[in-house]
Order: structure tokens, then C-alpha cells, then sequence
């Protein structure tokens, strides 16, 4: 008759090791709380891990969105295709081109007129053309010094409503506005510096009137 060895009973963890284990997993929660989900949701980073990786950044974006759509909650509704901006003061000069053979530069229209907007901190101010259906026109706007938030908009005679592009502290833009129909079209802007920003708006195209909102 051979002998056999009976196999030990499966130990369950005992009433120590459970609290122990219930204790390390709640201190891993608070640390990844406080080190990635408190930067990149609300850009509070009370150990500074969050904005070595880059969270607390992004939390900040979102908090700026967030105060944009509390502060002027009209464009806070966007078309999924709806570009989005999102530059610093020091990204003025890269979107320039880099060094270009040298060539005779075009001929530039000159603008129709020129709009100069003051914006203390905090600050907003609005402005639109009168425009019809399809009608161009086109712009360039700078902030001096630094950057602005803007939104690029439009409100029709009926209940349209569009937004064309939204920005977060930018410098600068240039470009073309055509109108997506007819009624009021242009740019609500928004300090958000801790110094005066004067924003100075060149125009020039197909628009009948300016609103002014301020």
C-alpha cells in the first residue's frame, strides 16, 4: 500500500492582510488623484509631478474653457468640425515662415479701415460685420502686447447661430471670413493677461455696417 500526501488546504488572507491591502490600494488612489487627476482635470498640482508630465497644462486649458463658456455661455455649442486655436505669446514668431529665398514681395491691398479695442484684465469685448449670405470678408487682428481668447462667430436674422473657430491666448489671425448666411458675423475677444491688451482689427471686403458691442 503506497503512502500518499494530502495537499494543504488553500490558506484564505487573513483579517491583517485584507486591511493591509484595503490600506495600500487607497493610498495608490490619493496619490494618483493628487499627482494626475487633480492636474489634468483642474490644473491643481500641489506636488509639481503633474505639470513635469504635461497634466497640469492640459488642466489648464480646460479650466480656461470652462470660464469662456461660464463667462459668454452664447458659442459654448460648436459643430464637431469646429477648429480650435491654442497658441502662447511666444508662438507668435514661429508661425512665421523661417528664412525664404529672397523674392519681390506681392502687392498688399490696403485695408478699408482700422479698429483699435481696448481690453483691461478680465476684460470682453465684441464685434461683427453686417453681412449677406456667402459675402467675404477679409481681416487681420493683433493683440499688443501678448494674447487674447476669441471666438470667431455668427448670428443669423432668424435663430442661426455659428461659430467658425474659438482660441485660447493667441497672439494673432489672419484670414477671411465668409458668412454662413446672413445676419451678424465677427469676434468677441477676451483678456486674460494680468496687463491691458489693445486689440487692433484691419478690415476690408463685402460687409455694409459694424456692431459694436461695447
Amino acid at each position: 500500500m503506497y503512502n500518499s500526501q494530502n495537499s494543504s488546504p488553500i490558506e484564505l488572507p487573513s483579517s491583517k492582510q485584507l486591511a493591509r491591502s484595503t490600506i495600500l490600494a487607497l493610498l495608490t488612489a490619493a496619490v494618483l488623484l493628487v499627482s494626475v487627476i487633480l492636474p489634468a482635470e483642474y490644473a491643481i498640482d500641489p506636488t509639481g509631478i503633474g505639470r513635469l508630465l504635461g497634466l497640469t497644462q492640459m488642466g489648464e486649458i480646460k479650466q480656461e474653457l470652462a470660464r469662456e463658456v461660464s463667462d459668454h455661455g452664447g458659442f459654448e455649442m460648436l459643430p464637431a468640425d469646429t477648429p480650435v486655436t491654442q497658441l502662447s505669446a511666444t508662438d507668435k514668431g514661429s508661425e512665421k515662415l523661417a528664412i525664404q529665398p529672397e523674392e519681390t514681395p506681392p502687392e498688399v491691398e490696403p485695408w478699408r479701415e482700422e479698429i483699435r479695442i481696448s481690453l483691461e484684465p478680465g476684460e470682453g469685448k465684441e464685434l461683427k460685420l453686417v453681412m449677406e449670405k456667402n459675402a467675404v470678408a477679409r481681416f487681420l487682428w493683433d493683440a499688443q502686447p501678448g494674447s487674447v481668447n476669441f471666438d470667431m462667430h455668427g448670428d443669423g436674422d432668424g435663430k442661426e447661430s455659428i461659430s467658425y473657430e474659438k482660441g485660447f491666448f493667441v497672439p494673432s489671425q489672419e484670414g477671411e471670413l465668409k458668412a454662413a448666411f446672413k445676419g451678424k458675423h465677427g469676434w468677441f475677444w477676451r483678456n486674460r493677461n494680468e496687463v491691458s491688451v489693445e486689440v487692433v482689427l484691419r478690415l476690408d471686403g463685402n460687409y455694409s455696417d459694424i456692431k459694436r458691442y461695447f
